[in-house]
C-alpha cells in the first residue's frame, strides 16, 4: 500500500516538475517578446518619431513674448511731420485700492523730489499734476490697470528708481511707443487720435474694424492689449498701414517654465508713412480765418448786418478740382490731440473736448450749449444749403426742359401755392426783394426764391405725377454729391439728412419740390458742399475726395501713390454750363481786390429750432473762374448772410492756396521773392 502511494507522489512530482518547466519557458518567452517589442518601439522613436518629438521639444521649451512695432508718422504734403510715434522710458504706478488721499501726496512729493533732482527740466511735473495721474479715484483706469505717472525719462531718473526699487513699491520703468502730434494743431480731427486696444476692441462699433485681433495665429499681426489703435480719421482709416509688424522675443525655458538661455529675437517691422493731401501752412490759416471772423461776428455792434452772437463754429473744407485732393479740412474750434497721449483720458479733460472732438466737417456736431434744453435752441454743424442749391437747381430745370437758358421770368417778390386759405404758401425773397425781369442765370445771381419755386419746383411737379418728381430730383442732386457718401473713406462719415421725400409723404409733393428747389429740403456735409462745388466747376465730374498723397515705407520706397478718382460724369450741354457760370460771377463781400477769377454762391439757409428760425452761412465758390483748380465750401451755423458769414473765410482760404501752391501753378510766394531778388539785383 505504501509503495503504490509513493509511485503515485513520484508521478505527481514529476508532472509538477514539467508544468514548472513549460511556465518557465513560457515566462522567459514573452519576456523576450517583450524586449523585443520595447526594442522595436525604441528603434521608431529613434529613427522614425524623432524629428516630430524634436519638434514637441522646441515647442514646449520656448515661450515667445511679442514686441509691439513702432507706428508710422504722418506728414502734411509739404513734409512736415504732424504725428509722429517715439519709443521712451515711462514710469508707471500699480495703485493700491486702498490708498488714501494723504498717502498719494507723500507718494508724489517723493517722485516729484526724484524729477526735479534727475528730470529734463522741460518734463517737469507738479505734485498736483503727479497725483492727478496717479489717478487714485479711478477716473480713467481700473484699479488693476497701471497708472503712466511719466514718460520720456532721463537716464538719471531710470537709474534712480532701478537702484531704489525697494523704495518705490508698486512703480515700474516700462519701454513704450507714445504717440506725439504737432502743437500747431493741425487738422486735428481728420488726424485723429489713438487709444488702448483694450478699451476699443469690445465696443460695439469697432466690432467690424478690431474684432478678436489679440487672438490672430499670425503673432506678427497679433495686436497687444496695450498697445495703442486708430479710433478716428486718418489714424483710424489707415491703421493697417500705420501699424507696422510685431517682433518676436522667443526665451528657452525647462519644464518648470524657467527661463534658461538667451532669447533670440525677431526685430518689429515700423509701420510706412503717410504724406497727406493737406497743406500746413494752407490748413493753418483756414484754422485761423475761422477762429478770427468768429470772434468778429459774435463782437460787432447789434446794429451792423454782420452781427451773429450764436456763431460759434465754423468749417470749412479746400479741395482741389482737377484732382479730388483736400488740401485744407477744418472743424473749428479744434483742441490739442496730445491729450489722449497715452490712449486715455481724464474726465475733466474729455468734458472740455466732447463738443470737438469729432469732425464736423463730414458728420453732424454740436457744441456744449450747458443743457439738451439749450442746445434744442441751436444747429449743428449739418446744415441746409439755402441758395448754394440754386445752380444745381436750375441744372436740373434746364436738364427737365421745364427752363431754357433763354427763359423770362418777371420775379415780383412772391410765388404762392397750395389751395386758397389758411393753406396758401407764400415763397418770396430774402429781405423781400423784388427783381423784375430775368433769366436762368440772372435768376442764381440774385438768389431767386420765386423763380426756383415756380419755373424748376413747381414746373417738376407739374410734369410728374406724385412721387415720381421727388424721384427725378434725388437722382440728379446724387450726380453731384449730395445725399449719398462722397466716397472719401473717412470713418464716419455721414451722407447728410434728406428732408423732401419726408415732406412729399406728410405735405405733398409739390411742396418737396418747391422747398428743395432754393435749398431747404436736405441737410449736408461740408465735404459734400466741397465735392458738389468742385463738380461744377468741372462741368459735371465728380471726384473722390483724397487724403492721401502716398504711402512710403521704412525704407523710403513709395508702395501707393494717390491717383484722381472719377466716381461719375454728368452730361449736359456747354451751354448750360456757361448759363451756372454766368450766374456767379458776381462779387461778394471780402473778395475786393482779389488777384485772381472766382465764381461763387452765397447760401442764407433757414432752419427751425425749438427758440424759432436761425440763419446759417453757406458759402461755395471756385477760382480762377477760367481754369478752375480750387473749390472751397465754408459753413458757419447761425452765422447769419452767407456773404457776410461766411465768404470772408473763404476769402482767407483762396489768398493762402495761392500763396502757398499757387491757382495759376505757381506759389504766389515764390514769384514775390523772385520779383524781390530782381529788384535787389537791378539796385
Amino acid at each position: 500500500m505504501s509503495n503504490q502511494r509513493t509511485e503515485e507522489e513520484q508521478k505527481r512530482q514529476i508532472v509538477n516538475r514539467r508544468h514548472f518547466s513549460f511556465r518557465l519557458n513560457m515566462f522567459f518567452f514573452s519576456t523576450f517578446v517583450l524586449f523585443s517589442m520595447l526594442i522595436v518601439q525604441l528603434a521608431i522613436l529613434q529613427f522614425v518619431k524623432a524629428p516630430e518629438l524634436k519638434a514637441m521639444e522646441t515647442k514646449i521649451s520656448t515661450r515667445p513674448v511679442l514686441i509691439p512695432p513702432i507706428r508710422g508718422d504722418i506728414y502734411d504734403s509739404t513734409g512736415t511731420r504732424i504725428a509722429y510715434s517715439t519709443s521712451t522710458q515711462s514710469l508707471y504706478y500699480t495703485i493700491d485700492p486702498q490708498i488714501k488721499e494723504d498717502e498719494a501726496r507723500r507718494i508724489a512729493e517723493e517722485l516729484h523730489a526724484v524729477f526735479e533732482e534727475y528730470g529734463d527740466p522741460k518734463e517737469s511735473m507738479t505734485v498736483d499734476e503727479i497725483i492727478k495721474e496717479m489717478d487714485i479715484n479711478f477716473r480713467i483706469n481700473y484699479a488693476t490697470t497701471p497708472r503712466r505717472i511719466k514718460s520720456n525719462l532721463t537716464n538719471e531718473e531710470i537709474a534712480h528708481f532701478m537702484e531704489n526699487k525697494d523704495d518705490f513699491e508698486g512703480m515700474e520703468v516700462v519701454e513704450e511707443s507714445i504717440r506725439n502730434y504737432d502743437e500747431s494743431t493741425i487738422a486735428v480731427q481728420l488726424v485723429g487720435y489713438l487709444k488702448k486696444y483694450n478699451k476699443v476692441n469690445t465696443v460695439p462699433a469697432f466690432e467690424d474694424i478690431y474684432g478678436a485681433r489679440d487672438k490672430e495665429e499670425d503673432t506678427t499681426v497679433r495686436y497687444l492689449k496695450e498697445e495703442d489703435v486708430g479710433v478716428d480719421g486718418i489714424e483710424l482709416m489707415y491703421q493697417d498701414v500705420l501699424r507696422g509688424k510685431n517682433g518676436v522675443k522667443t526665451y528657452p525655458i525647462n519644464s518648470q517654465s524657467a527661463i534658461i538661455g538667451q532669447p533670440t529675437v525677431t526685430k518689429p517691422e515700423k509701420g510706412s508713412n503717410l504724406y497727406l493731401t493737406i497743406n500746413k501752412d494752407v490748413q493753418l490759416k483756414t484754422e485761423e480765418a475761422i477762429m478770427n471772423h468768429l470772434a468778429y461776428i459774435r463782437s460787432v455792434p447789434r446794429s451792423s448786418p454782420d452781427y451773429a452772437p450764436y456763431a460759434r463754429a465754423g468749417y470749412a473744407v479746400a479741395m482741389e478740382v482737377d484732382t479730388g485732393k483736400v488740401v485744407a479740412m477744418a472743424s473749428m474750434p479744434d483742441y490739442d490731440p496730445n491729450v489722449w497721449k497715452g490712449g486715455s483720458i481724464d474726465s475733466e479733460d474729455y468734458k472740455k473736448i466732447q463738443a470737438i472732438q469729432y469732425n464736423g466737417t463730414i458728420r453732424q456736431v454740436v457744441q456744449d450749449w450747458g443743457s439738451k434744453k439749450e442746445e434744442y435752441k441751436h444747429t449743428s454743424s449739418l446744415v441746409y444749403l439755402g441758395s448754394t442749391q440754386k445752380p444745381l437747381s436750375v441744372l436740373i430745370g434746364m436738364a427737365e426742359k421745364v427752363i431754357t437758358p433763354y427763359t423770362r421770368y418777371n420775379d415780383n417778390g412772391s410765388f404762392y401755392f397750395g389751395k386758397e386759405g389758411t393753406h396758401r404758401v407764400r415763397i418770396k425773397n430774402a429781405g423781400n426783394h423784388a427783381y423784375g425781369l430775368m433769366d436762368p442765370a440772372r435768376a442764381i445771381e440774385k438768389s431767386s426764391n420765386p423763380f426756383m419755386a415756380e419755373m424748376i419746383g413747381n414746373q417738376l411737379y407739374h410734369k410728374y405725377d406724385g412721387l415720381e418728381g421727388v424721384e427725378t430730383w434725388d437722382k440728379y442732386v446724387k450726380q453731384f454729391g449730395l445725399g449719398v457718401s462722397t466716397e472719401s473713406g473717412l470713418p464716419w462719415e455721414s451722407s447728410g439728412v434728406i428732408d423732401y421725400f419726408h415732406e412729399a409723404e406728410v405735405a405733398s409733393a409739390q411742396s418737396a419740390l418747391i422747398r428743395a428747389s432754393f435749398g431747404q429740403q436736405a441737410r449736408y456735409t461740408v465735404l459734400q458742399l466741397a465735392q458738389y462745388t468742385a463738380t461744377l466747376a468741372n462741368r459735371g465730374k465728380r471726384m473722390k475726395p483724397l487724403f492721401v498723397e502716398k504711402i512710403v515705407d521704412q525704407n523710403g520706397n513709395v508702395v501707393e501713390k494717390a491717383e484722381p478718382v472719377v466716381l461719375n460724369e454728368v452730361d449736359f450741354p456747354a451751354e448750360y454750363w456757361k448759363v451756372i457760370e454766368r450766374g456767379m460771377k458776381s462779387g461778394v463781400q471780402g473778395f475786393e481786390g482779389v488777384n485772381y477769377s472766382f465764381n461763387r454762391k452765397t447760401g442764407t439757409s433757414e432752419q427751425k429750432t425749438s427758440a424759432g428760425t436761425v440763419d446759417n452761412a453757406v458759402f461755395i465758390a471756385y477760382a480762377p473762374a477760367d481754369k478752375p483748380k480750387l473749390a472751397v465750401a465754408v459753413v458757419v451755423p447761425e452765422g447769419g448772410f452767407g456773404g457776410r458769414g461766411a465768404a470772408p473765410i473763404a476769402r482767407k482760404i483762396f489768398d493762402a492756396y495761392d500763396e502757398e501752391v499757387g491757382l495759376y501753378g505757381t506759389p504766389r510766394k515764390a514769384k514775390q521773392q523772385e520779383s524781390d531778388a530782381a529788384d535787389a539785383a537791378a539796385e
